[in-house]
């Protein structure tokens, strides 16, 4: 029996609908392979909402995620917006949104393919065989805690304050999201605070370690982030699944994605309680290739293999897109980003194409 899923999509700004195109495309052969359907739903997002609506989210948006199973975002922002004030930027939209759906989890893997171990900055040795998952709190920690601002003292001097805070509830809940990934995983979750020097570590670490008596099949242990941070570049193969808060994920996954080479080949995942994800490439916007057909619709399409096992609970078809990716890619095909001498350059429509070819021939 078919089973419907309602899907959003939101291509955004620069290559964002040139990528999500492809996905598009990808989602609807596989869709055909395993009896999915999909109901795919179009909104703006980004600049390109504010260029229509005056605002970076609009309600309608918003309304739309929520109503479906999954939504399914490209990119958001470029130079042209840089000049507006905060509130209605781009990265607004991706923040409200990240709000309006209470996605309080995000997941970012950096996972090593063979095809491209040598585009990597670090050693072969040291990187083969790297597949570690970033669990980073999303919606709390040192960019929502409160007070928050630029004040002017007594003595009419300006302070920048920003407050890093966690209650015991949210430690708890992006807790039991990573021990359940570490599960679906290698069984071993890092949970990386600073402890030493933070007393709002120091209760992340008390958290963590609670919770890790109701899963007695994961072996928990604990870094410091400055070690952290050493440990992903001297040894990242002792990683599996990593839990940490929203300023510290945001540099580690950026550290853990390079390990791989190139950013242009990583999905993400941002979950909540309940409701739909939001599964994204972490990639930005790249305006400078906007509409040249040169942009890597790779992590899109894997992103949109992250909502089908994540969101959609169908690991298969997810599996499906993986193994058909490693394929592509170990028939030579790459796009500009991911080029190496001998291989065979192909554009974002091209590539995309290639692997339809793959997944079609089941």
């Amino acid at each position: 029996m078919t089973q419907n899923y309602r899907i959003t999509l939101l291509p955004g700004d620069g290559i964002g609908p040139e990528i999500m195109a492809v996905a598009v495309d990808v989602l609807k052969v596989v869709g055909q392979q395993f009896d999915l359907a999909f109901d795919f739903q179009t909104a703006l997002i980004g600049g390109a909402a504010i260029d229509e609506t005056g605002e970076p989210l609009p309600a309608a948006t918003l309304d739309t995620c929520r109503n479906s199973d999954a939504v399914l975002l490209a990119a958001i922002g470029g130079y042209k917006w840089d000049s507006l004030p905060s509130h209605l930027r781009p990265e607004a939209g991706l923040l409200g949104l990240r709000a309006g759906l209470e996605l309080f989890a995000n997941l970012r893997p950096a996972k090593i393919l063979p095809q491209l171990i040598d585009a990597s900055t670090l050693k072969r040795e040291v990187v083969e065989g790297v597949d570690i998952m970033v669990v980073r709190e999303l919606t709390g920690g040192i960019y929502f805690g409160k007070p928050k601002g630029i004040f002017t003292t007594e003595t009419g001097e300006k302070r920048g304050v920003n407050t890093m805070v966690y209650s015991e509830s949210e430690i708890d809940r992006i807790g039991r999201v990573a021990f359940e990934t570490a599960r679906k995983r290698g069984g071993k979750l890092c949970s990386v605070d600073k402890a030493n020097v933070l007393e709002v570590s120091q209760l992340w670490r008390e958290g963590m370690t609670k919770l890790a008596s109701e899963y007695p099949d994961i072996e928990l242990s604990h870094l410091y982030v400055d070690n952290a941070a050493m440990q992903l570049v001297r040894a990242p193969k002792q990683f599996d699944t990593i839990v940490t808060g929203n300023l510290f994920g945001d540099i580690l996954s950026d550290a853990a994605a390079m390990l791989t080479g190139s950013i242009g080949m990583l999905p993400s995942a941002s979950l909540g309680a309940s409701g739909p994800g939001v599964f994204e490439p972490v990639h930005g916007s790249a305006p400078d290739i906007a509409g040249q057909d040169k942009a890597n619709p790779l992590a899109q399409i894997l992103s949109a293999a992250m909502m089908l096992r994540y969101a959609l609970n169908q690991p298969e078809a997810a599996d499906y897109i993986e193994n058909g990716v490693l394929q592509v890619l170990q028939q030579g095909d790459r796009t500009g980003d991911i080029m190496s001498e001998g291989m065979n350059l192909l554009g974002c429509q091209a590539m995309g194409n290639a692997l339809i070819q793959i997944l079609k021939t089941k």
